[in-house]
């Protein structure tokens, strides 16, 4: 019986995700592995719908819970 290959993703270190406001497209760089050994490098690209209810999915499948934004006062502004 074959023992099947662990795969997974990470995200490239020193390299953040990025944004194009015109076409609303997020591109997220990650690393691909099988076990430990590095394979490659790819961009994971979505739209800002799509990559907003991954995080939403993600974040509840770990339990955290999404605060409401804080409320500034005027002097936080200035």
């Amino acid at each position: 019986m074959a023992v099947p290959v662990r795969l997974h993703a990470s995200t490239r270190r020193g390299e953040p995700p990025t944004t194009n406001a015109t076409t609303g497209e997020v591109r997220v760089p990650i690393a691909l592995y099988a076990l430990d050994e590095h394979r490659g490098d790819t961009d994971l690209v979505m739209a800002r719908s799509e990559a907003a209810r991954l995080f939403n999915e993600l974040a509840q499948a770990l339990g955290y819970v999404a605060a409401p934004p804080r409320q500034r006062s005027l002097e936080a502004v200035r």
